[in-house]
């Protein structure tokens, strides 16, 4: 093999995103939380795009969630081709920055608890938490762009925490 192959193999295999099972799926309040991309789909997050080479985000529009909305709502999945499943979902508004904390009034009059990560610089969230939840609900405090609320399954432990 000479030089040019060499480069071809290691473009190649830079070119390998993640490979991994998708995780169990997990519904709350009639949102996928985690799965597959077929999980997805089923739930109607059909309208998807490949944003890079190893991602790909599969949304859904005019979402109800704690009887509050409509939201755009969002799962990313791992792999190029989605195979990997997600582990989240994302809901957030259009224009009204402040339309996903009519949820968080929910979850303030439903016994759930929450605490702040963070001590005031960008990335601060807002955590709920409820016993026997399945899900802690995460929303942004501070935030470039739109606002977000996720959706995380309790055994996430990649996001941050308080």
């Amino acid at each position: 093999m000479g030089q040019k192959a060499s480069w071809l193999a290691l473009l190649l295999l830079a070119g390998c995103g993640p490979q991994r099972t998708p995780p169990a799926k997990l519904t709350f309040g009639g949102l996928p939380v985690r799965g597959s991309l077929a999980d997805a789909r089923a739930a109607g997050f059909t309208d998807c795009v490949r944003p890079d080479w190893d991602t790909m985000r599969c949304r859904r529009h005019t979402v109800m969630f704690a009887g509050a909305g409509p939201y755009e709502a969002a799962v990313d999945l791992v792999g190029h081709d989605g195979s990997g499943g997600f582990d989240q979902v994302i809901l957030w508004h259009t224009q009204d920055q402040y339309a996903v904390y009519k949820i968080t009034d929910v979850l303030d009059r439903t016994g759930w608890t929450n605490c702040s990560t963070g001590d005031g610089e960008r990335g601060d969230q807002i955590v709920y938490s409820r016993a026997g939840a399945p899900v802690r609900i995460s929303m942004d405090l501070s935030y470039w762009g739109k606002r977000r609320l996720r959706l995380l399954p309790i055994g996430n432990t990649r996001e941050r925490r308080c």
